[in-house]
C-alpha cells in the first residue's frame, strides 16, 4: 500500500482498499464488474459480464434499498445504523456489511471495532423477515497488525464478525473471480 497511491482495483483475486478509497469504485475497476446506479438512489446494482450479482448501497441507501422490501426500520430498531458499505451478495443470500478502516495513530477507530456484534444483531434483525444471513468484517491496514490490537481482533472473530487486511478477496464475499 503506497499512501497517497493508486492501484489496487486491477487486482483478480480480490477488492484491494488504500486509504480513502471507495468501496464501489474499487469493485467498478476490476475487469468484467459494472456498477449501475438505481432510480431511487438505493445504491448500486453489481453486475459481472452483464449478469447481476449484488446490490451495493452505503449509509442512508440502505435504507431506501430496504424500503424495496417494504421494511421500515421502525418496526425493528431503535436508531439508525448508517454502514459505511452494504453489499447483499445475490447468489448467497448474505448481507455484507463493509467497514473500512485505515489508521496512522490511535484513535476512536479503536473503540469502534469493540461494536461489531451489537452491530452485527441490530442488522440481523432488520433483515430477519428476508432470511438473509449477515456477515460484519471489518478492512483493517497494517496499523491494525501491531500487538496492542491482538486482544481487538481476538474479540472481533469471537463475535462471529470478521476482520481481513488491506483486501477482501472476492471469493470469500462469494462473487465471481
Amino acid at each position: 500500500m503506497i499512501k497517497g497511491g493508486k492501484g489496487g482495483g486491477h487486482t483478480k483475486t480480490g477488492l484491494v482498499f488504500e486509504e480513502r478509497v471507495d468501496f464501489v469504485t474499487v469493485l467498478d475497476a476490476i475487469d468484467g464488474y459494472d456498477v449501475i446506479p438505481t432510480k431511487n438512489k438505493s445504491g448500486v446494482i453489481v453486475t459481472y459480464n452483464g449478469e447481476k450479482v449484488a446490490r451495493c448501497f452505503k449509509k442512508h441507501e440502505f435504507y431506501r434499498f430496504l424500503e424495496e422490501y417494504k421494511i421500515d426500520w421502525r418496526d425493528y430498531l431503535s436508531k439508525r445504523l448508517l454502514p459505511d458499505n452494504g453489499l447483499l451478495v445475490i447468489v448467497r443470500d448474505t448481507l455484507f456489511i463493509i467497514e473500512i478502516k485505515f489508521q496512522e495513530v490511535s484513535g476512536s477507530v479503536d473503540e469502534k471495532l469493540q461494536t461489531c456484534d451489537f452491530k452485527r444483531k441490530q442488522y440481523s434483525k432488520l433483515v430477519q423477515t428476508l432470511d438473509w444471513k449477515v456477515e460484519y468484517v471489518y478492512v483493517l491496514n497494517d496499523w491494525f497488525k501491531q500487538a496492542c490490537y491482538k486482544d481487538t481482533l481476538e474479540y472481533i472473530n469471537s463475535m462471529n464478525c470478521h476482520y481481513l487486511f488491506n483486501k477482501i478477496p472476492l471469493k470469500w464475499l462469494g462473487l465471481p473471480e
